[in-house]
């Protein structure tokens, strides 16, 4: 009876249903398209942090480099020896440590033993300095060679002072970036956020081999391939892989065993960035107070820090996604509840006669509440189909259209003053690197699920006040409708 009840009622009120139902799919539309471009920009946000930290990393440990004594020189020191020939070809390199002070290997151990930490592993960044040129060796001639003496107390005109004709130095300076990786354990560190392209990566035996990894926009500056060699401060490396960076522009250019570049920057046992991956995410934050607890002087850097530095069109989207999407949302849905049970209670009212009869009949007040109710309920679930369908076309849509986002890495203000350091750690993405991410809007079931909640939410709003009204209503009440 309840069943055939309800199809008859809302056979005849088809307009009135259509209106409820479109009121609650455009605010329930809404919720799933603001949600599914909130989601991708928190996958656009993960893309960023995993090109600065690399897959698995969840901390990184660095220590500031102490203040400069008065009168010292940070810069690299280059010297040459002129020598008699008329062309001096000169090479230098000058290897320097980058991205914080030198910590001793050992801390790397001490990190791993504290609690919550799955595992860590030490990296050492260096900047090499490649100079190269050649002298030239000008001629001395003396200007008062063609000049007449003059008599007793007389000068010449050009004072007879030689001059140097020609000569000069004409060098070339090359800047590029090394990591020194731990290749016993490569699911962390600069090398984790890389994929091998052409060639192979480090084998665990080679832990002072003179082999290299380079990335593939270095290799294509320098014209490099697999099998390729170069040298650094006289040392020849053998290229044995080309990687491409997963989600970003990789800013490492050589990746060399961690011992091969402890030797060139003469650091043993040293390193200026230690990864960490936690045991859950969850002790993040505690893992990172013990740490610098336990560990005087030094600087852990979570994602959530780098997180804050992220800024450009991905930030602000971002904020508008989660700020005043998220509050638009809430606003057009109550909106939508609200008109939906004002519709539903005006309804009632224009059906005294219907339910007063009923209720003279026998029906008891249940049964007429029950009975707005379930009308109710249908076109929630109709206007939630509705939103369901509409909000993933509006996804859809976004992920097809793909629109580009910058996302400007600022300084958190450790050591280095960069964000990024050897393919992720702190002290080597400087203020000025741009990343470009394509949004998409991917859908979830938990987004979905959802939606069916505020749809059965939005039919039992309306059905509720409908219903109470209803209820209220007396036989006598049908009475007096009859003209």
């Amino acid at each position: 009876m309840f069943g055939i009840y309800l199809k008859r009622e809302l056979g005849r009120r088809k307009k009135a249903a259509l209106v409820i139902a479109l009121g609650l799919a455009l605010g329930i539309a809404l919720v799933i398209t603001v949600s599914s471009v909130s989601a991708g920009m928190t996958q656009a946000q993960d893309k960023v942090l995993k090109s600065l930290y690399g897959l698995g990393t969840d901390m990184t440990v660095t220590k500031a480099r102490s203040a400069p004594e008065a009168g010292s020189s940070q810069g690299p020191d280059f010297k040459f020896d002129a020598k008699s020939g008329s062309k001096t070809t000169q090479s230098s390199d000058r290897v320097m440590t980058q991205g914080g002070q030198a910590l001793k290997s050992s801390i790397v151990e001490e990190v791993s033993a504290q609690k919550g930490v799955d595992s860590a592993v030490g990296a050492l960044s260096l900047n090499v300095t490649k100079v190269d040129g050649s002298f030239t060796q000008g001629k001395a001639q003396s200007s008062g060679d063609s000049q007449a003496q003059g008599g007793p107390g007389g000068s010449s005109s050009g004072g007879g002072r030689p001059q140097v004709q020609g000569g000069g130095a004409d060098f070339d300076v090359n800047n590029y970036s090394v990591a020194g990786v731990d290749v016993t354990d490569q699911e962390l560190g600069p090398l984790a956020s890389m994929k091998i392209t052409s060639g192979r990566t480090f084998t665990a035996s080679q832990t002072d081999a003179r082999a290299a990894v380079i990335s593939k926009s270095y290799a294509k500056t320098k014209k490099y391939k697999v099998g390729s060699a170069f040298k650094i401060s006289g040392t020849e490396y053998t290229v044995i892989g080309v990687a491409t960076p997963s989600s970003s522009e990789s800013t490492t250019d050589v990746y060399l065993p961690l011992k091969q570049a402890q030797t060139l920057a003469d650091a043993k046992n040293k390193v200026t960035t230690i990864y960490v991956k936690a045991t859950d995410s969850k002790r993040i934050s505690a893992v990172k107070k013990e740490i610098q607890a336990s560990i005087s002087g030094t600087t852990v850097t979570t994602s959530s820090d780098l997180a804050s530095t992220v800024s450009g069109s991905l930030s602000t989207a971002s904020g508008l996604a989660s700020g005043v999407g998220k509050w638009l949302s809430v606003a057009v849905l109550a909106a939508a509840f609200l008109v939906a049970a004002l519709l539903t209670s005006s309804a009632v009212s224009r059906r005294v006669r219907e339910f007063g009869t009923l209720k003279a009949l026998g029906w008891p007040s249940r049964n007429v509440t029950r009975q707005v109710v379930g009308e109710s309920m249908v076109n929630g679930l109709i206007g939630g189909a509705l939103g369901i369908g509409l909000g993933i076309a509006a996804a859809c849509t976004v992920t097809a259209i793909s629109p580009k986002l910058t996302a400007q890495l600022g300084s958190t203000g450790g050591p280095g003053g960069g964000t990024g350091g050897p393919g992720g750690g702190p002290g080597q993405l400087s203020a000025s690197s741009t990343l470009q991410i394509a949004l998409t809007a991917p859908v979830s079931p938990t987004t979905i699920a959802l939606a069916v909640g505020l749809a059965v939410t939005g039919g039992l709003a309306a059905g509720a006040m409908g219903g109470w009204r209803a209820s209220r209503m007396r036989p006598a009440d049908a009475l007096r409708s009859v003209s």
